[in-house]
């Protein structure tokens, strides 16, 4: 839905369990259908589709797209961007660090991104600009110390796919960017680390790939990539590694690397000066053996130590140099607190806060995905709670405007 000039929210579908592009066609359709009544029936209602490596095979098919166009036109919906991340099947099995596969290493993370990026430039609404939210590259430990080699793997790889971008730019006078997603354990895990990777690597070997390619100078490249990859910023993953939402915006604007997409999420927050047992006691149904949830804990002297799921965590709880926990785990965003546990929801409203000084960023996505795995006491059903996630922003929004006050109503940027 727009919430303002150019200023697009929506939620990531990856929340709907079930394989196949009918089944998502059919997912799209119930919960597009019933959510554009509730918030915006007069106008369209954005969808943040996310298509496995299967479904994108079906869908780039002759035809494949026409069930779910169909159902969009319908409907009053419309999709802006694509999450890219996960390949495989999203529910009801262990994914854990399987959700990194292909990584982009593999020729296949190449072919699905450009499947996408086909797709959603067939179904893209004219005039708008599309984004394909995609992983941190590889998963931290499956690498060792990395050489040039590796990276140069990396590059090619992403270069092809910012020449799949670019050609469909110039076919179609449609903008679709790659947004890179930092993430717990990523290879890319915190802002400094895809800055890094943006100047020491993306930039200088990237542009010569990319220059080589298309064969123009130096200038021209590095143009393509700022407009072709950005970045996916999480509020939930900024929250976990304990970086400042102000500070990761001041360090991308530095170094002119464009927000494509916020993903609206918030993470567990355990203050450990509280009493420990009945912080353990509420942490332990939250251990689960679909997803990954990834600890970081900030230490009384302000350093940092990891733990790579929240069971291998938890026998260290009682560690007395141990201030705070952040627990990787897609609480819903409307709740504050969990019993004697926190969610990093001030993240969002930082982010939320900082909007009008980010104008490249168009798309902002509720990325509430563990509905399945939460505790049975905190699920309810899943519509009314995906309304909920989707009422909360608003209000946050229209709050923020209101102190503001330069904003009128619908008006949120």
């Amino acid at each position: 839905m727009e919430i303002g000039p150019d200023l697009h929210l929506t939620y990531c579908t990856n929340i709907h369990a079930g394989n196949g592009l009918e089944r998502v066609a059919a997912s799209v359709q119930r919960y597009g259908r019933a959510l554009k009544a509730a918030l915006c029936a007069d106008a369209p209602f954005g969808i943040g589709l996310r298509l496995s490596g299967a479904e994108s095979r079906k869908a780039a098919e002759p035809h494949g797209l026409d069930g779910l166009r169909r159902v969009l036109d319908q409907e009053g919906l419309y999709v802006f961007t694509l999450n890219g991340f996960p390949y495989g099947p999203f529910h009801d099995r262990p994914i854990k660090d399987d959700v990194h596969r292909p990584d982009w290493r593999d020729p296949e993370r190449v072919a699905y991104t450009r499947r996408l990026a086909r797709i959603l430039a067939e179904i893209l609404p004219p005039g708008m600009e599309g984004g394909i939210s995609t992983s941190p590259l590889s998963y931290k430990p499956w690498l060792g110390v990395l050489d040039r080699a590796t990276w140069t793997a990396f590059l090619g790889h992403l270069v092809q796919v910012v020449l799949s971008l670019a050609e469909i730019r110039e076919r179609r006078d449609t903008c679709i960017h790659l947004d890179i997603e930092p993430e717990p354990d990523g290879l890319l895990e915190t802002s400094s680390e895809l800055v890094a990777f943006y100047d020491d690597w993306l930039l200088p070997l990237g542009c010569r790939m990319l220059g080589e390619q298309l064969g123009e100078g130096a200038a021209s490249a590095e143009a393509l990539l700022r407009e072709h990859v950005r970045v996916c910023l999480d509020t939930c993953h900024v929250a976990v590694a304990f970086e400042s939402v102000p500070d990761v915006l001041e360090r991308y604007r530095r170094s002119g690397i464009r927000v494509g997409k916020i993903q609206i999420s918030s993470a567990i927050k355990a203050n450990l000066a509280e009493e420990r047992g009945a912080v353990e006691a509420a942490l332990a149904p939250f251990v689960e053996p679909v997803y990954l949830h990834q600890v970081v804990q900030r230490n009384l002297d302000g350093s940092l130590a990891a733990y790579r799921d929240l069971d291998q965590a938890l026998p260290h709880l009682h560690d007395g140099q141990a201030a705070e926990w952040r627990i990787h785990f897609h609480v819903p965003i409307f709740q504050g607190r969990y019993g004697p546990l926190h969610s990093t929801q001030d993240a969002i409203g930082d982010t939320l806060g900082l909007l009008h000084t980010i104008p490249d960023t168009a798309h902002l996505e509720i990325e509430t995905y563990t509905w399945g795995v939460l505790p049975s006491r905190l699920q309810l059903p899943l519509a009314a709670s995906i309304q909920r996630e989707f009422e909360w922003v608003l209000a946050a929004l229209d709050a923020r405007e209101a102190q503001k006050g330069s904003f009128g109503p619908g008006h949120r940027r």
